[in-house]
């Protein structure tokens, strides 16, 4: 081959050789364009299986596999709106409303226009308290469908907060709801609006209708003070193992549904419309039994029965049956010649309001009791001396709260550990005859609602007589109950018109005179006054009760 033609040769072949380096090129160029559609379908089908892989999990209650499974879902395709739903819903039902908020406001941008969307996260905002973020979400919702379930009463809810009545009052009457908790709710903040409008007739009805739901809890407390003064009534020998008691009587209470102290404040006033005062009945009974008596360890089951029944029917629905069992034990020894006792307590009561079930309480109580040595004084002659230290821990359940069931009305929820450590000294005066009680206690509310978290401080002051003439005996005991709120209210306004943190100062009198009858007999008159001053006109209240009772004991 000539010199020429292998030229023209080598030309052609790098010719061809850029040719095909173009041609590669180009397609290379174009390969991203053929399979970017193929690469976003796929990772969408890839999507789509792990959305219905997490909703099965969510069905099922595997709530955290599903969540597993919508987070890679969203991942691979960020427009995976039924992926976000159903985080949301995990999250929700996890009771974890804070994480709730991301894919719910993501889904809010994917969807503006879903109602479904627009109450799920209205009502997020409303659980956690963001009560402008969820106004006008709920509002939106509510003008389209007022009907749906529970609606009415977040929508009444929040303008009660924003004080406009007359719109709470109309959202509140429209509220549709299958819990009877939120149904009384609704007419309980119904009953207020109306009442704040002027409206009494209507609020009268509404209130009574929600006469279960109260924005506090002492409606037991006097009932509580006459159990404990039966509890010390006069008893049967120490040596006698079994001891019963029954007791029937009469009574009148001015402040049975705890209506609130006249004031300025709308709300309060709104309240005291309601019925409160009622002559009433009482009956109680209790047994002792020590089954087991060895030594120097005793161990005693207890149960106890307690019911009023109130006269005027419209206060029938804090009629109250109270049931007890306890099962507890001492250790008697000795330091030298300073006796002492060490004991334990477990009981459980379940109080039925109206007979329905309306609180339970788990309670331990440790006490360690000595006796220290008699001392003589000028004038009063012989003191003797008795010292208890106490530990109670006790866990209350409150079963008409509609936040046991929705978190969205958690702030108000009663249930409740508390803790109290104290000590109470007796001095005492010939053999008895005289006795002073002075004592101290400091005690913690670890409640699941905000509003009902406290730390608080009692001081216990109090005595007893037997008297000289027909063997009368005298009892009087004061109580001082200081208790700090540990977190702003989230409903009821302070006197300055702010959602502030409550202070309470709560003084409780007991008094009885008493008087010994044939046949084991004996008959008692008593008075109890509670006053609890607030920052918050709501719980400002006072009540007085008058009992007689006649107690049989064995």
């Amino acid at each position: 081959m000539s010199r020429s033609q292998s030229r023209t040769v080598s030309f052609a072949h790098q010719s061809f050789l850029c040719l095909r380096m173009r041609l590669l090129a180009a397609i290379l160029a174009m390969l991203p364009a053929i399979l970017l559609p193929y690469s976003v379908s796929a990772q969408e089908a890839d999507a789509e299986v792990l959305v219905a892989e997490g909703v099965f999990a969510y069905d099922a209650k595997r709530y955290d596999e599903a969540i597993t499974l919508l987070s890679k879902a969203v991942a691979l395709n960020p427009h995976q709106a039924r992926a976000y739903y159903y985080l949301a819903l995990c999250h929700l039902a996890r009771g974890h409303t804070e994480q709730a908020l991301s894919p719910l406001t993501t889904l809010r941008s994917l969807r503006p226009y879903d109602r479904e969307v627009a109450y799920q996260l209205g009502t997020a905002h409303f659980a956690l308290r963001n009560y402008e973020k969820a106004s006008p979400l709920l509002e939106e919702v509510f003008e389209q469908e007022p009907d749906r379930e529970n609606l009415g009463f977040y929508v009444g809810f929040l303008r009660y907060r924003q004080k406009d009545y007359d719109g709470a009052a109309a959202a509140l009457g429209v509220n549709v709801s299958a819990d009877q908790d939120v149904r009384q709710l609704a007419s309980f903040y119904r009953g207020l609006s109306l009442g704040i409008l002027g409206l009494s007739d209507q609020a009268q009805a509404e209130l009574a209708s929600a006469q279960r739901v109260q924005p506090n809890s002492p409606i037991t407390g006097a009932s509580v003070r006459v159990q404990e003064a039966l509890a010390a009534t006069r008893r049967g020998p120490e040596t006698q193992r079994l001891r019963l008691q029954l007791a029937v009587g009469g009574y009148y209470d001015d402040n049975v549904a705890v209506n609130p102290r006249k004031s300025g404040d709308q709300v309060a006033e709104a309240l005291r419309s309601r019925s409160t005062q009622s002559p009433g009945l009482v009956t109680s009974a209790r047994g002792d039994y020590a089954w087991y008596r060895k030594g120097p360890i005793e161990s005693t089951v207890t149960y106890s029965y307690y019911q009023t029944v109130n006269t005027n029917s419209g206060v029938g629905r804090f009629n109250i049956q109270d049931h007890m069992g306890a099962v507890s034990g001492v250790y008697r020894g000795s330091i030298g010649t300073m006796p002492y006792e060490i004991g334990g307590q477990y009981s459980y009561d379940y109080m039925f309001l109206d007979m329905t079930g309306f609180l339970s309480r788990h309670s331990l109580t440790l006490p360690a009791t000595l006796i220290p040595p008699a001392i003589s004084l000028p004038v009063v002659g012989r003191m003797e001396n008795l010292t208890t230290i106490l530990y109670r821990y006790q866990r209350k359940e409150f079963y008409s709260e509609p936040g046991n069931n929705d978190i969205r009305f958690g702030p108000e929820s009663r249930d409740a550990y508390n803790n109290m450590v104290g000590f109470l000294h007796a001095f005492r005066f010939r053999q008895d005859a005289y006795i002073v009680r002075v004592g101290y206690q400091h005690d913690t509310e670890a409640a699941s609602g905000s509003s009902f978290a406290y730390s608080g401080d009692r001081l216990q002051l109090g005595g007893q007589a037997t008297l000289p003439w027909y063997d009368l005996s005298l009892r009087l005991d004061y109580e001082v109950h200081w208790r700090a709120y540990n977190h702003a209210q989230v409903i009821f306004l302070d006197d300055a018109g702010q959602l502030s943190q409550r202070r309470d100062t709560e003084q409780d009198i007991f008094f009885q005179i008493a008087k010994p009858l044939p046949r084991n007999l004996t008959v008692a008159l008593q008075y109890q006054g509670v006053m609890n001053n607030s920052n918050i006109p709501v719980y400002n209240y006072a009540k007085n009760v008058f009992t007689t009772l006649i107690t049989w004991t064995y």
